[in-house]
């Protein structure tokens, strides 16, 4: 059973939250790439959301994460990523911005050079935040790495709060039910933009990596009843349970809100034919697309997560499983940064 616009912002008006983003952000049409293309492209512009200059789609996620934490009375903000993560470093300038200390357990997939620090991992120092580089042993993957990082930081959490301070955990890439609310909300606000402009968008096309953003989409969308596909194109290897969780996660951040749960496993679309070889390694499919969109629109896409979505998106036209004419957005992730990022992340994008 779908509500009404209106009934959904009044439902995810009702959770705590903070204001971290200018809204609605830009949705418009890539016009060049639209005629190169025989389809009608959108974009919706989610690195344009924070007021820090280096938006992303984390950003909808920290209003109510940070939210909840200012509502707990925490005094720390803990989360985790790679080293050049983009929901680490929004998650710093996030807490910083009010009042909260941020605590980051970062993972080397690329060993950062502390006398060349760059991108992210720069920008993060410069917002202050407690870092702690965990560098993977001989043979371990970034899974495996991160779990590890996961349980230093939960150690540190305890011998803070065991010394009287409250802390807040955020897993990596925001993907709780309560970060997850925030796509419910960006898929009620880019559905209100489509009927304003008179668009029924026939594709959603965004990267996927921990998750919270596609589980908040497909909410949003079972929310409205809407009739967009949503595709998600995988940027790092997922496993059987990656999608029956992602369901749990969706219902749970409908419930949150004061939802009924209405997501099923059948109602995620999941590409992983466009990340290998893997998270934080660039691909040919990637460079190709970033490169398209800055020549053809002027616009910068990241080899991590939005340019490998892109690929997906231009590979399915090219393939024929979008088929000419359609109506399609895509949603840009941010994660510019990465472009200053180390060489091993980029690639040959020159």
């Amino acid at each position: 059973m779908s509500i009404s616009i209106a009934e959904a912002k009044k439902l995810i008006s009702s959770v705590p939250r903070v204001e971290l983003g200018f809204f609605p952000t830009p949705l418009h049409k890539l016009e060049n790439l639209s005629s190169m293309l025989g389809i009608n492209i959108f974009i919706k512009r989610d690195d344009y959301t924070g007021k820090n200059l280096f938006g992303g789609n984390k950003t909808r996620k920290l209003e109510f994460l940070i939210g909840e934490a200012i509502h707990q009375k925490s005094e720390y903000v803990f989360t985790y990523g790679a080293t050049q993560s983009n929901h680490a470093m929004q998650t710093v300038w996030a807490a910083s911005s009010h009042n909260l200390k941020p605590v980051l357990y970062l993972v080397a997939v690329v060993e950062p050079d502390e006398n060349d620090v760059k991108a992210n991992l720069l920008l993060d120092k410069i917002f202050d935040a407690e870092i702690h580089i965990v560098s993977p042993e001989k043979g371990e993957s970034f899974t495996k790495a991160d779990k590890r990082s996961l349980l230093l930081g939960s150690e540190h959490i305890k011998r803070l709060e065991e010394a009287g301070h409250k802390c807040y955990n955020i897993p990596m890439g925001g993907a709780s039910k309560i970060g997850t609310a925030g796509y419910i909300s960006g898929f009620v606000e880019l559905y209100e933009q489509a009927q304003q402009m008179g668009i029924n968008f026939d594709y959603l096309y965004h990267a996927t990596g921990s998750g919270g953003t596609m589980a908040g989409l497909v909410a949003g969308k079972k929310l409205l009843g809407a009739d967009t596909i949503i595709k998600s194109m995988a940027v790092l290897d997922t496993d059987d349970n990656y999608i029956p969780y992602k369901a749990e996660l969706a219902n749970e951040a409908l419930k949150y809100i004061g939802a009924a749960p209405l997501v099923d496993v059948s109602d995620f679309q999941i590409d992983t034919g466009f990340y290998a070889p893997g998270y934080e390694q660039p691909n040919e499919g990637a460079i190709e697309a970033i490169k398209l969109l800055a020549k053809k629109e002027g616009i910068l896409t990241d080899p991590v997560y939005s340019g490998k979505a892109l690929s997906g998106l231009i590979d399915d036209v090219r393939t024929g499983k979008i088929k000419q004419g359609s109506n399609v957005v895509f949603l840009h992730t941010g994660g510019a940064t990465a472009l200053f990022a180390e060489k091993e992340i980029l690639g040959r994008l020159f």
